[in-house]
Formats: structure tokens, sequence, C-alpha cells
């Protein structure tokens, strides 16, 4: 007979592992989680928690220095940039210590090290044999390296810069930076690292910021924004060649057949994200993977093999998900049910997922952009406005930025928004819980909205299937 050491053996343990270990402690069962690096994963430690709390440093400091107001005449601000990330640092152990070490006890184990599956049941870490009734991979995803001639040779960032303690971790300020991508990583890092007083420059390789799975408006909408902060942006270049120079990097980039050289005294990779799939020996367990190298599951979370599941980045785009830490932290849950509960399984559902990027102003979405609407069968009205039409915006002296909203033309369904302005971070919830329950436009009108607030914008935007917005006092619908 077979011995296990725990009935949920998970690989991994940042959010999606503890959401697990924790709906498995619930359940009365025992998880161990094995994990190479810190435990608490990317988010804690070097993405969500590090990068806002060093773009909100980062918005400090530019609004000192760029008052939107008459009156308040624009100041300058001390400096010191090792002091920035010690604080970044401590902030990073104290909330790892209270929302992840804390919680491991008599039911949650921790091993350290690499794991790798031996059979479909066990993982070797060291030089020890862990087992498990059932498996979850939850082993996340790390920066995708572009296959660039000279790029194992040159010294180059991920968003690891941000980790805490780390051997990636940036300490010292760089006084200019190429970044090679133009995804969300580029913007909120570029615009964050612009307003320290870095000089940045981004190669994106298509025509324009953030193609994959975002509206073109909203790609436009921010790229004039971060050209006013005078951040470079290069589109349609496919970089080549990457050099090591005496004082930094170049990069030789192709744009529109012609090269052109640009050099930085650090260079910044990125270009998206990969699951952790191949350095697991998930063959020797009999999963499989997707032409992206994601674990491949069903609505369950259940891969191929009944006793093994996943959930988290490393499932990619599986059952409809995407990389975000409250999918894997959800999702995570769901998985150790349906793998121990037994009964009642849970199906994910992941049609409304709203996204953030933390950029100045944010970009914000949820629901399908008006390509996917079409794709999917829906004959679409879709409309965008300048968020110079909500008062909120003028008041705050801020109307940056554009809302646009997707929605069915003949049921008036609205099935996406998307939003580039001041708090649309927190706006597109109210987007997405209206998507959630199949809103029409008519919802978003007749909902009262408090006046000033950004979140009138939503109001604002669906009011013009019907009317001009602009010939309507404040309020009026």
């Amino acid at each position: 007979m077979n011995r296990f050491d725990c009935d949920l053996l998970i690989l991994g343990a940042g959010s999606t592992a503890f959401a697990a270990a924790l709906r498995a402690q619930e359940l009365g069962k025992t998880a161990i989680m094995v994990e190479q690096r810190t435990i608490g994963g990317t988010c804690a430690n070097r993405g969500c928690l590090p990068s806002k709390n060093l773009i909100g440093a980062a918005a400090v400091m530019h609004e000192m220095r760029h008052s939107r107001y008459p009156g308040l005449n624009p100041l300058g601000m001390d400096f010191d940039f090792k002091e920035l990330i010690g604080q970044k640092d401590q902030l990073v152990q104290e909330y790892r210590k209270k929302k992840y070490q804390s919680l491991v006890g008599d039911k949650i184990r921790t091993e350290t090290g690499h794991a790798e599956f031996i059979d479909a049941h066990t993982v070797q870490v060291k030089d020890k044999l862990l087992s498990g009734r059932k498996i979850l991979i939850a082993t996340g995803a790390r920066s995708f390296i572009p296959p660039i001639e000279g790029i194992e040779q040159a010294p180059f960032l991920t968003s690891d810069l941000l980790g805490s303690g780390e051997s990636m971790e940036l300490t010292e300020f760089p006084d200019s930076l190429l970044i090679i991508g133009g995804g969300y990583i580029a913007l909120e890092l570029g615009q964050m690292f612009q307003r320290f007083g870095t000089a940045v420059t981004i190669l994106e390789r298509s025509s324009q910021l953030l193609v994959s799975g975002y509206e073109p408006e909203v790609g436009k909408a921010i790229a004039r924004i971060l050209t006013d902060e005078s951040i470079r942006i290069v589109t349609n270049a496919t970089a080549m060649q990457v050099e090591k120079t005496a004082t930094g990097v170049t990069v030789v980039a192709s744009i529109a057949g012609d090269e052109e050289r640009f050099s930085a005294e650090r260079l910044l990779i990125a270009t998206g994200r990969r699951p952790n799939t191949d350095r697991i020996g998930i063959d020797r367990a009999g999963v499989l993977l997707d032409e992206h190298g994601a674990v491949k599951v069903n609505e369950r979370l259940q891969t191929n093999i009944a006793n093994i599941f996943a959930a988290g980045d490393v499932i990619g785009r599986e059952a409809g998900s995407q990389m975000a830490t409250p999918v894997g932290s959800q999702d995570g849950g769901i998985a150790a049910h349906n793998a121990l509960a037994g009964k009642e399984l849970k199906s994910v559902d992941h049609r409304v997922i709203p996204r953030v990027i933390f950029t100045d102003p944010q970009i914000a979405m949820a629901g399908m952009t008006e390509e996917q609407a079409e794709a999917a069968g829906h004959r679409c009205w879709c409309n965008t406005l300048p968020m110079a039409l909500v008062p909120h915006a003028r008041a705050l002296r801020d109307s940056r930025g554009i809302i646009k909203m997707v929605a069915d033309a003949e049921s008036n369904e609205v099935l996406g928004v998307s939003m580039v302005g001041r708090n649309a971070g927190e706006v597109i919830h109210e987007a997405a819980m209206g998507i959630r329950f199949h809103a029409k436009l008519d919802d978003f009108i007749d909902l009262l909205h408090v006046f000033p607030t950004m979140a009138e914008a939503l109001k604002i935007v669906a009011i013009s299937r019907f009317k001009n917005p602009e010939r309507l006092s404040c309020c009026a619908q």
C-alpha cells in the first residue's frame, strides 16, 4: 500500500498554493507546499506589492514637481533610492510574515527546494521524496526571455528587480533604462522610473502599445500620456541584438527594415511571462501541456491525470483563465475543494475578470473588447468618449484618458468596458459586476451615481448610445 505524506501536495508556495492549503485545512486535510524561491510567490515578493509601493512613491514625486492647480507651485523633493528600496523591502518582509509565514502550522507544512516529479504521486525535493494523495501544480510563471542574439552575455533586468533581498533586486538607481516590450510591466515600471528621473525608452515590436487583449484606443491613449511625460516610445521595433558596453548595454533593433542602435545604463526585458512547467519533470507524471507550455486543465482544474490538479499562472489561458493573482487565489481554493472534498465539485467561472494596469492614470478593463465581441457573433454598439466629459475629471484638473463601452446592438447588454483614467481600477468593479449579471445600458444609466465621481463615466458613456452627453446638464439623463 502506498504511503502518503499528506492529503494535498502542492508545488509552489504563492497565493494560489496558500489558498489551496488553507482550503485543505478547512476540510480537515493536510497539505505540504514545496517552494524553491521565497514563500509568498511572485505577487508578494516581486510583483503586486513592491511595484505598487514604488509606483505610489513615484506618483508623489510627480505630483510635487508637476502641480495641476494654478496657485500651487511645483516643489522639489529629496530622493534617496536606496532608502526607498529599503522601506519597500521592509514592507514586503512584514507582509510576507503576516500573510504567509504565520499561516503555516500543524496541517500546513512547507519544504524548501526545487521539486521534480518522480511519478504521478511523488516528487523529489533535494534528497527527499514527498508524496500526496492529490497533487496541485501551482508553480506560477516567470519572465519570458526572447531569443535575441547576445542576450545571455549582456546584463539585463526582469520584473524580478522588485524582489526583496534577491540577486536580481535593483538597488542602484539607473540614469537611463531601455525596455524591450510594451505590455503592462513595461508601462508600469517605465513610468515609475521616468518619474524618479531615469531616462526611459520603450521598444515595442507591434505598431502600438498593449496589443494583446486590449482595445486599440487604450494603447493610443496611454502612449500619448507617457510621451507627454517624456518617455520615448518606439513602435515597430524588433530587437535583433544586445551588446554589453563599458557604460551599460546597446540594443540593435530593426525598425521598418532599418537598423537603429539604442543605448542605456540598464536593460529591462518585459516581453511577457511563461508558465513554470519546463523544469519540474512533468512528463514523468504524464501531465499534458498546451502549445504555450501551460498545464492543460478542465473547468474543474483537473489535468488529464485524475489525482493531479493545476491552478494559477501555470495554466496560462486554459479554461479561460488569465495570469492574475486574484484569479489564482480563487482557483487555488476551487482546485483544493475538487481534489479533496469528493462531492459537490465546483467549476471555475472566468467569464468576467477585471484587470488593471497601475500606470497613472490607471488602465482598467472587464469583459470583451469590440474585436472579441464581434468574433463571438455579436453585432456591436461601441463608443469611446474622452474623460474630459466626466465632471469629476475636470474638477480634479486631470482629464487624461478615455472610456469605451461595448454592448450588443440588439439587446443593449453591456459586454465590455475599457477605461484609461484616474481611479479606473476602482471604477472597473462596477462595470465587472454589471457584466457579470448581464446588465444593459439602461441599468448603468438608471443607477444613481454619486456626483461628482469617476464612476459616473460609466453612466455617461452608456447615455451616449441614445443622446449626446455633451448636451446634458450635470446628472441629467
